[in-house]
């Protein structure tokens, strides 16, 4: 029986795929628990549809992402923070911090594990942070730590 895959099942097929497989199998697991559906035509036409439902939305979130990407290039974060001698922070200034301070000055919400900081920063002055905003997008932003005193 040929049937079209929901979900993964490891070692038979991965989601979207459409393999043949015994029948009673597809009936009494696949089918019942809702791993996979018998590909029927109406059936592989609405898997069609999705994928390319799916193809066109990765297409716009990558679009977003680049567009993204060129307005964190133009953008400065500007974050207080009090400090010693020789411009050395007293603690550090984290990538909640800089997701934190870039919605509060520019409005633009972006996920603190999406700021790749190697390590905190701890020192006044300029630093450009990468960000990862898509898989294929890598942007950058910079980070203005001024003294706070």
């Amino acid at each position: 029986m040929k049937v079209i895959f929901l979900k993964d099942v490891k070692g038979k097929g991965n989601k979207g795929d459409i393999k043949n497989v015994a029948d009673g199998y597809a009936q009494n697991f696949l089918i019942k628990n809702g791993y996979a559906i018998e590909a029927t035509p109406a059936n592989i036409k609405s898997l069609e549809a999705k994928k390319r439902k799916e193809e066109k939305e990765a297409q716009k979130e990558l679009e977003e992402a680049k567009q993204l990407k060129e307005k964190l290039g133009k953008l400065t974060v500007e974050i207080g923070a009090k400090s010693g001698e020789g411009g050395r922070l007293f603690g550090s200034v984290t990538s909640k911090q800089i997701a934190e301070q870039l919605q509060k000055q520019h409005g633009i919400k972006l996920d603190k594990r999406k700021i790749e900081l190697e390590d905190a920063i701890r020192a006044l002055g300029f630093t450009k942070v990468p960000v990862k905003l898509h898989p294929e997008v890598q942007g950058t932003l910079t980070v203005h730590v001024k003294d706070e005193n």
